[in-house]
């Protein structure tokens, strides 16, 4: 991120702004409004206890960097559909995504599908992360040549979410009985979770094939914790989620370390 001073969005401060109208083909709660040219309402509901968001869908122009080295002046306007909340619950208020959420589903009306339907890029995008935890985000991109890939699965018989399918959980070249399950990838959430089945099977997996002691924390909601200390850290098993066609995904740093209390969970 270059140093910027952010700001709120405001339609009104943006020359090139528009309201999508509740007759607009991406308007999904058009039938509930008054007069087809009003602004379109939009609220979403998310997966976290009650918070939502709600207000009118806006259309503008956001300037991307282009991977175009021949391009005059290395950039793109691309005209992208969002929503410009004017109620916000739950996490919203207490801090949670202060600059927005960036849709990247593969529904009609997310960034990828808008950029890729005005011509500008291929209707794909790549997140990609390094071992420090930064990553970039590339609208058009494939991803490396030599990258392993899955295939997505449908969801009730559509793909409105990017669901993916683990034939089995894996500590080193030993793989666990029935751990196989349909995973949802979210670029949102902060954690991974595993059904409570399969978290049970890899947990005590797990905690069989770790060289530490286990301990308690007190305020830690965790089962498994392990003592630790900066001299001599616990080998932990490499895990590893398998795919389809042979291909696979290694979790790096499986443990979350606690500093200065000796423990890790």
């Amino acid at each position: 991120m270059q140093d910027k001073d952010l700001n709120e969005y405001n339609p009104s401060g943006s020359s090139t702004s528009k309201f999508l109208s509740c007759s607009h083909q991406l308007c999904e709660l058009g039938s509930n409004c008054k007069n087809p040219k009003q602004p379109c309402p939009y609220t979403v509901n998310y997966v976290s206890e009650d918070t939502s968001t709600s207000g009118v869908l806006v259309e503008d122009i956001l300037h991307l960097a282009s991977g175009n080295r021949m391009a005059a002046n290395g950039s793109a306007r691309a005209p992208v559909t969002f929503g410009c909340g004017s109620k916000q619950t739950g996490g919203y208020l207490n801090g949670v995504a202060p600059d927005g959420l960036m849709g990247l589903g593969p529904g009609e009306i997310s960034v990828p599908s808008r950029l890729a339907k005005a011509g500008l890029v291929r209707n794909s995008f790549s997140l990609c992360f390094k071992e420090d935890d930064s990553g970039r985000i590339f609208f058009g991109d494939q991803g490396p040549a030599g990258q392993q890939t899955t295939s997505f699965l449908p969801s009730e018989g559509q793909f409105v979410t990017y669901v993916v399918g683990v034939e089995s959980c894996c500590f080193g070249s030993s793989c666990i009985e029935q751990t196989s399950f349909k995973a949802i990838v979210d670029s949102g959430s902060s954690f991974t979770f595993l059904p409570d089945q399969i978290y049970d099977r890899v947990v005590k997996e797990f905690d069989r094939k770790v060289n530490a002691t286990k301990a308690s924390f007190e305020g830690y909601p965790w089962q498994y914790c392990y003592k630790s200390s900066s001299e001599v850290l616990p080998k932990i098993p490499s895990f590893t989620l398998k795919f389809t066609a042979n291909s696979s995904f290694i979790v790096q740093d499986p443990v979350f370390m606690i500093y200065g209390s000796q423990v890790s969970a």
